[in-house]
């Protein structure tokens, strides 16, 4: 290989360290341990057919070609999309941030303190706009949130609808495309009928259970829904309300005239168009309805001292507890870009926020008079930011768009012949010149340069907002760059990332995000694409996607793939939509079972319920196997209802079953479909695939396996591949004229972030790629071996291997001495590292997964400090140290206690602070003490205004 390839910079094992990892491991050779890890008659017989690896500087001239073409044009189609302006220092400080981007979801409360903030900013944010208690911290985007606001309200319809089957969702027909397009995938399987019409004319009939609303609506128009909704309520109807965020700090909120859900985008909060997403997308709600909300929430606590801090609350909602009983199989959010929105709200605070909002509307009234002085009609009585022009009989639509397009802008054309612009943040006068020139110029008239816009408000006085919002003393003190620049690094400095030290999350594949794949993201072709332009001002992102696509299939071995789906559980979810659709065509739409494996991780059970399927549970053998007789029997007597099996592989229990080619066959001869969770595809490329295998369907993480960051919890990205015969039942849109099974709200679901596994995949090429396979499971046996005669291993394969994790058994540990796996995590902190994966898929264990990125020198201080650890464990069940107060039971300790003047602990200072010297050389001073994990359940605080007195 040669050294110039990002391969030798991604893995962190070399030759030589290989040598002496097979020694310990007990193997001749690397292609030995593969030999014996994975089954022969699943291994690929030839290479991956991928292009040649790139240089990181071939990427970089090849990534700037495609960049060039893409034409950025002026844009006011709007719709849900909209220019804005990234503040620079939150573009550099955060987005550009590893620490930020490489972190993950906040579980780990101690090492979680500055992104637990910024996130429970967002939340006061959204509830302080839209005028509602309770808000999460973020959702994949408004069309998805939409999809969840139904489900939630289809869940607190009262007994006596709920007894009746009332099962209709009145929609106003002046709703974004995209979003009736999601609403409508995810509510048929769902058995909801989404019954659409005009709101102003719709009589309440019994089998109506909730009304979806938007404000301003899809053409641009605010209309006043306050008597609409007291005739909801009446009626016991929830009502559920689209509302764009930078309207609100105009326009009444929703919360103050009686919606119950209020959901929508945050991009326009300083996140980038991003050619259609990643954007936050928000959700709020009661107070009352807070067990029912999908998504994250972020609350107050207080740690064991009595110190405030944050934790995520209520998550006994959330699928990896709940299952096929959880409100949502929502997994990964948008943390990311929830971060920067709150940051956006914190950097502008109330009075920037409303200046903004009063420049776009300003423009917005200016144009209007402007245009109709032409002879043009605007027809939205009253508006935020969108017009809405009829054309005089002389002027065609046609004649507009081609002046348009001679001056690079693109308008919103509409089905009637009407023309519409939305302003937005980045709208200066030069834009509004060239807008009036381009309808002059079709009108044959003349018209005056200007070189201000006035200031106006034409929005009725009963729609206009009169509340304070943003009053939390965090949006009013960070408003210079120094401030802000400061704010930002005392936060991150709370957090654990891979900018510190191994994550060893297992079934998370916490890899390198490398530089080279990140930069790209930050070019402006990238970042400011509008994702309904024309598709000729699209090349560069389409060609971008189109060899994606391609790779991702050779990759897995399946003939087609959507790259929409925004999450893995959204994958999921979109391959079960595939299966059934497919089914549907060929007569077997009445198969409404899913076998899943009880390894499984939980967003399949939820995902599985909300696609409408019911699931049947397979029971997994000592060895952590499936159940070979168990899913036969299974298998047998569901058959002619079984309409795929869900299963992980490598299994979530980190082994290569030898029996799965004998499972797919088994499940093809009941008819049914297999569906292969691509969560722990790290340990496939390459090697084999799900393809090969005899997988008919697979999602895949590229927040995983194809090194693009978790974030924080999102984005992350789950396209799915699958085999020719379901190829017709892709995820359509809009755009390609067929919304069937669309999941996103963007053609290209999260389009912005696919460069970086473009990059991935195009500078490790073939050789590269599959090495990272083999190295991930190589250092996953060494840690194994290393670990073997303390903690031991749970679950090993047929030959004694493990696949690219493994679970460490703690059970005995706490039998015998009173130590948690909890405990264990905790005091991980202390030696500054993430804990593994907690009490998943086995309770009372630890899942690491070491991923192919970490050096042989951080395994070997992970094994010192895991073996330190276990020490510890020692002393305690030796009675060397006291079983109520020892440094495992008080972790973390954080930097206030131990530099208090007061120390009552029977162990010292320094066996807490620096048990091990390379701890001394670089530690990682936790900010908080062990956080209280029922506090903030029992009184939920999730915004800034939060107390406990």
């Amino acid at each position: 290989m040669k050294n110039d390839l990002l391969a030798c910079r991604h893995i962190g094992i070399s030759k030589q360290d290989e040598e002496q990892m097979l020694q310990k491991i007990g193997v001749k050779s690397l292609d030995e341990l593969i030999e014996k890890t994975i089954p022969a008659n699943i291994r690929l017989k030839e290479p991956l057919a991928l292009p040649a690896a790139m240089t990181e500087h071939e990427f970089g001239k090849h990534i700037a070609e495609l960049a060039a073409k893409n034409k950025l044009y002026t844009t006011y189609i709007g719709m849900g999309w909209y220019n804005t302006i990234t503040p620079a220092v939150i573009q550099r400080n955060v987005f550009e941030n590893p620490v930020w981007y490489t972190s993950y979801t906040p579980y780990q409360t101690e090492v979680s303190q500055g992104r637990l903030e910024a996130l429970l900013n967002f939340q006061t944010a959204v509830s302080d706009l839209t005028g509602m208690p309770l808000a999460n911290c973020s959702l994949l985007d408004e069309a998805t949130a939409a999809a969840e606001a139904v489900t939630m309200m289809y869940a607190l319809r009262p007994r006596n609808m709920q007894k009746a089957g009332a099962n209709v969702v009145f929609v106003d027909e002046n709703i974004f495309p995209q979003t009736l397009a999601v609403m409508t995938t995810r509510a048929i399987p769902q058995g909801i009928e989404l019954r659409v019409g005009k709101y102003a004319e719709m009589e309440f009939t019994p089998d109506i259970f909730a009304c979806v609303l938007q404000y301003p609506n899809g053409n641009g128009c605010i209309e006043d829904y306050r008597a609409f909704v007291e005739k909801a309520h009446a009626a016991e109807c929830k009502v559920a309300v689209a509302a764009d965020i930078l309207s609100l700090a105009l326009l009444t909120p929703p919360g103050e005239w009686g919606a119950d859900i209020v959901f929508g985008s945050t991009q326009r909060l300083g996140t980038p168009m991003f050619y259609g997403g990643p954007s936050a997308a928000y959700f709020a709600t009661r107070d009352e309805y807070k067990r029912n909300m999908p998504g994250r929430i972020i609350g107050w606590s207080k740690d064991k001292y009595g110190k405030l801090c944050y934790r995520m609350a209520l998550q006994t909602r959330e699928q990896h507890i709940k299952r096929e009983k959880a409100t949502s199989n929502i997994c990964t959010a948008q943390a990311l870009l929830a971060t920067m929105a709150g940051f956006y709200a914190v950097y502008h605070g109330p009075e920037g926020i409303r200046t903004i909002a009063e420049r776009i509307h300003s423009i917005a009234a200016f144009l209007e008079n402007s245009i109709n002085k032409l002879g043009y009609k605007q027809v939205n009585k009253q508006y935020f930011d969108t017009l809405r022009f009829a054309l005089p009989d002389n002027i065609s639509a046609q004649q507009i768009r081609t002046i348009a397009l001679s001056k690079e802008v693109n308008l919103r054309y509409f089905k009637n012949g009407d023309v519409g612009m939305s302003i937005d943040e980045t709208t200066d006068i030069a834009a509004v010149n060239v807008l009036l020139s381009i309808f002059a110029i079709a009108a044959g008239k003349d018209w005056e340069k200007i070189h201000d816009v006035p200031e106006a408000n034409t929005i009725d006085k009963e729609l206009k907002r009169q509340s304070a919002y943003l009053t939390h003393e965090v949006f009013n003190k960070y408003h210079t760059e120094t401030e802000m620049m400061r704010y930002i690094k005392r936060l991150d400095r709370k957090d654990i990332s891979l900018t510190h030290s191994m994550i060893s999350l297992g079934s998370c594949t916490m890899k390198l995000n490398a530089a080279a794949e990140m930069l790209p993201l930050s070019r402006p072709e990238f970042m400011n694409m509008h994702p309904l332009v024309p598709e000729e001002q699209a090349e560069g992102y389409r060609e971008l996607i189109a060899n994606l696509g391609e790779e991702l299939k050779i990759i897995t071995g399946f003939a087609g793939v959507s790259l929409q789906p925004n999450s893995g559980a959204a994958g999921e979810y979109a391959g079960l939509r595939v299966i059934r659709a497919y089914q549907e065509s060929i007569g077997q739409g009445h198969r409404n079972k899913i076998l899943i494996p009880a390894s499984a991780h939980g967003t399949n059970p939820a995902s599985a319920i909300q696609a409408g399927f019911t699931t049947v549970t397979c029971a997994c053998d000592e060895h952590g196997n499936v159940d070979m007789d168990d899913l036969r029997a299974k298998a047998e007597a569901n058959k002619d209802e079984l309409a795929a099996l869900m299963i992980t592989y490598p299994s979530t229990h980190g082994i290569f079953e030898t029996e799965i080619v004998e499972i797919c066959r088994i499940i093809h001869a009941c008819g049914a479909q297999v569906y292969m969770d691509g969560a722990n595809m790290n340990a496939q490329v390459g090697l084999t695939n799900p393809g090969f295998i005899g997988a008919d369907v697979c999602h895949l993480n590229l927040h995983k396996t194809f090194a693009s960051p978790h974030g924080g919890g999102g984005p992350g990205v789950g396209p799915i591949c699958v085999a020719e015969h379901l190829v017709p039942f892709l995820p359509g849109h809009e755009l390609f004229g067929n919304t069937a099974n669309e999941v996103s709200a963007a053609p290209f679901g999260s389009a912005g972030i696919l460069p970086i596994t473009y990059g991935y995949i195009r500078m490790m090429g073939t050789e590269g790629l599959t090495r990272a396979t083999k190295v991930a499971i190589l250092n996953a046996n060494y840690l194994a071996a290393c670990f073997n005669d303390t903690y031991g291993i749970v679950y090993r394969g047929a030959n004694g291997f493990v696949g690219h994790e493994m679970i460490l058994e703690c059970r005995k540990v706490h039998e015998e001495t009173g130590i948690s796996e909890n405990d264990i995590a905790k005091r991980l902190m202390d030696f500054g590292y993430h804990a593994p994966t907690l009490s998943f898929p086995v309770h009372g264990t630890l899942m690491i997964e070491p991923t192919e990125s970490e050096s042989l020198a951080e395994l070997d201080n992970f094994v010192h400090v895991m073996l330190t650890i276990w020490e510890e464990i020692q002393e305690v069940k030796n009675g060397e140290a006291d079983k109520a107060d020892n440094v495992l039971v008080n972790a973390p300790h954080p930097e206030y206690e131990l530099v208090a003047d007061k120390w009552e602990h029977s162990y010292s200072r320094e066996k807490a602070a620096y048990p091990i010297e390379s701890v001394r050389e670089n530690k990682f001073w936790v900010n908080v003490a062990r956080v209280d994990n029922t506090l903030g359940d029992r009184k939920l605080l999730p915004t800034c205004y939060g107390s406990f007195e």
